[in-house]
C-alpha cells in the first residue's frame, strides 16, 4: 500500500536526522509547522511554517523529496523571508528565484558528498529545480542583480541566467511572513539560531559531517558599522529620483542592495551618544568617528549630535559640509548615571523631528523611553540588553 504524503514527509524527515551528512538539519526541520495543502502547486513557505502540495509530494522520488524538505529548511536557516524582504518589495518572482538558485548550489553538493543505500546522491533536486554553475559563490542580492526582470510564468529547469522565465521549485510566502509579529519574528530569529547551533553540536557528537554553512553561520558576526549605514538608508525617505535599476555598489560588498540615486541625500538625523560614567573617552571617540565617516556617505542635511546621561547635557548641530569637522570641534558633556527617556522629552520640547535617531549606549537602563521615528540602538558590550522599541545592534568592545 503506498504511502501517503503526510507519511511521506515524516519518513524523510526521519532519513534526513538518521544520516550524518544531514543530521545537523534535524532541529531547523522542527522549526514551525509543516502541513499538506490539497490546493498547492508544489510548496510554500513564510520562513517558519511550509505547506507541501499533495500532488506535488506524490510526484517526487524519495531523494528528490529529501531535496526539497532541505531546500526549505534552508529558507528558514537563512531566513530569507527577513533578509530580502526589500527585494521582494521590487520584484517577488524574481527574489525567489534568486533565492532559490543560491541554495540549491548547495543542495547538488550535498547530495553528491552523502549518498543514500543505493550509491546514489541523497538528495537531489526536483525536476525543473533551478540551478546554474554561474551563480556558484555568489549570494542572493548578486543573483538578483543578474537575473533580468520578468514578472514571473514558466519555463524551468536550468535557467540562462540572460532571459527568459524561470519557475522556482515553491513559493515564498512574503505576504505572510509580514504578518508575523515583531515578538513571533524574534522568537522565529532565535529559535532558528538555537536549531543552527544545537544541530552543529549534534553533528559533532555522532560523528556527522560538519556542515560548512552551519559552522559559517555560528561564527558570523554582524559588522555594526554595516548594519548602522544600512538602517540610515533603510529609513532614508530622500528627496533625490533613486532607481533599483543600478545598485548601490557601495553596498553590495556588503551583501546588501540598496537603490543608487542622485545625490543620496536624506532630512535630519539625531544621534545621541551616552555620557554615562560607564563609557570612557576611547569609545566616544570610536563612536564619534564612525558618525561622522557615515553621515559624510549619507549626506543628511542636519545632524543633532546630543550628549546625554540622566539628561541632555550638550547639543551640537551640523550642517551639510561640516561633518568632516565633527570628531575635532565635538565637546561631549555629561557624566551622571544613564536614561534614555530624557532624549524624546528633548527632541519634543526642542521641536526636533528627525527622520531617525541612533543611540549609542550601554544599555543599563530602567527604560527606553518613548520615540516618535525610528531608533536604532547601538549598545556596547551588554547582550542582556533587549529594546522594547525600535531596531538594536549589538556591539563588543573588540570590534571598535
Amino acid at each position: 500500500m503506498a504511502l501517503t504524503a503526510e507519511q511521506r514527509i515524516e519518513k524523510a524527515h526521519i532519513e534526513i536526522m538518521r544520516h550524518g551528512g544531514f543530521v545537523a538539519y534535524t532541529n531547523l526541520i522542527m522549526v514551525g509547522d509543516t502541513k499538506i495543502d490539497d490546493n498547492e502547486p508544489t510548496a510554500r513557505t513564510n520562513g517558519r511554517d511550509i505547506w507541501y502540495g499533495r500532488k506535488f509530494v506524490d510526484s517526487l522520488t524519495d531523494n528528490e523529496l529529501r531535496g526539497l524538505i532541505l531546500h526549505e529548511a534552508k529558507h528558514k536557516m537563512y531566513r530569507h523571508l527577513d533578509t530580502w524582504k526589500h527585494l521582494a518589495k521590487i520584484n517577488p518572482i524574481k527574489t525567489n528565484v534568486a533565492c532559490d538558485f543560491v541554495i540549491n548550489i548547495e543542495i547538488v553538493d550535498e547530495g553528491k558528498q552523502n549518498l543514500d543505500n543505493h550509491g546514489k546522491p541523497f538528495c537531489v533536486l526536483p525536476e525543473g529545480g533551478l540551478y546554474d554553475e554561474k551563480f556558484r559563490g555568489l549570494s542572493t542580492a548578486d543573483v538578483f542583480a543578474l537575473l533580468p526582470d520578468y514578472q514571473g510564468g514558466g519555463g524551468g529547469g536550468k535557467g540562462d541566467g540572460e532571459g527568459g522565465a524561470f519557475k522556482p521549485m515553491d513559493h515564498h510566502d512574503w505576504e505572510n511572513a509580514e504578518k508575523l509579529t515583531e515578538q513571533e519574528k524574534k522568537e522565529l530569529a532565535k529559535e532558528i539560531d538555537q536549531a543552527i547551533r544545537q544541530g552543529a553540536i549534534l553533528a559533532g557528537k555522532v560523528g556527522g559531517n560538519q556542515n560548512r554553512a552551519f559552522t559559517d553561520l555560528m561564527s558570523a558576526k554582524v559588522d555594526w558599522k554595516t548594519a548602522l549605514a544600512e538602517f540610515v538608508s533603510a529609513v532614508c525617505k530622500g528627496k533625490d529620483d533613486s532607481t533599483w535599476a543600478k545598485p548601490n555598489r557601495r553596498w553590495l560588498q556588503h551583501d546588501i542592495y540598496m537603490p543608487s540615486s542622485v545625490s543620496e541625500t536624506m532630512g535630519r538625523v539625531v544621534v545621541a551618544i551616552d555620557t554615562s560614567g560607564s563609557i570612557n573617552n576611547y569609545i566616544l571617540n570610536r563612536f564619534i568617528s564612525e558618525v561622522a565617516n557615515m553621515m559624510e556617505n549619507v549626506n543628511p542635511e542636519l545632524v543633532d549630535l546630543l550628549y546625554w546621561d540622566t539628561r541632555v547635557a550638550g547639543h551640537e548641530v551640523y550642517g551639510l559640509n561640516e561633518f568632516d569637522k565633527m570628531t575635532q570641534s565635538t565637546k561631549p558633556k555629561g557624566g551622571g548615571g544613564t536614561d534614555p527617556d530624557c532624549i524624546g522629552k528633548y527632541m519634543t520640547k526642542n521641536n526636533i523631528v528627525p527622520e531617525c535617531a541612533i543611540v549609542f549606549t550601554d544599555g543599563y537602563v530602567c527604560s527606553w523611553g518613548e520615540w516618535s521615528c525610528p531608533v536604532l540602538w547601538c549598545i556596547l558590550d551588554n547582550k542582556d540588553a533587549n529594546p522594547n522599541v525600535g531596531s538594536t545592534i549589538h556591539i563588543e568592545m573588540g570590534d571598535l
